[in-house]
């Protein structure tokens, strides 16, 4: 996925200093940020053991972003995630919360070229803003139908997925009887 070559390095120190190896310097977590913002990539390591420590600094400005201004994250949504950690759908959530973020960024992406081509110029972000919230009645109910569909979706393979794991417990019940039949 990533060239080596092109993977710009940021060694964090047991000081908690970050190090942009690139450039020489010693950066803040703001300057993190804007590497994520300019689509950089990076991976911050740990400096003595070489460790991969970028998930925990995504993590740190994420809490830092979600402390600020208008949390992504709602009480309710931050303790339904913390109930799927060690639960048997935890990997499955996870893959599911990307792919929907994904689709997301995917569709506004095709938006926002389609508005380019419109408009034959590039759209500042001052200019989105703007747009979205004259839209948000209709961005709101286009995504709550689109949230509709997929949990239904959803709920559809959780009725497949307990169908068959009934069917296939049901088949295991009785194969131990058979198989004590057959030692006898």
């Amino acid at each position: 996925m990533t060239n080596e070559k092109n993977l710009r390095i940021i060694k964090k120190y047991p000081n908690r200093r970050l190090y942009d190896t690139q450039t020489s310097t010693y950066i803040t977590l703001a300057d993190v940020k804007q590497l994520v913002l300019d689509k950089q990539v990076f991976q911050v390591v740990d400096a003595k053991t070489n460790e991969n420590l970028t998930r925990c600094i995504l993590l740190q400005i994420s809490f830092e972003e979600e402390s600020v201004g208008t949390p992504i994250f709602s009480h309710e949504m931050l303790l339904q995630l913390i109930q799927f950690y060690g639960h048997p759908m935890q990997e499955m959530i996870g893959s599911y919360l990307q792919k929907n973020l994904q689709a997301f960024v995917d569709i506004q992406n095709t938006f926002t070229e389609q508005l380019k081509d419109l408009y034959d110029s590039s759209i500042s972000a001052d200019m989105w803003s703007q747009f979205i919230n004259m839209q948000a009645p209709l961005m709101q109910a286009m995504m709550t139908s689109y949230l509709e569909q997929s949990k239904n979706l959803f709920i559809q393979m959780q009725t497949q997925m307990r169908d068959r794991a009934k069917d296939m417990f049901n088949a295991l019940a009785f194969q131990p009887q058979f198989n004590a039949d057959h030692e006898n």
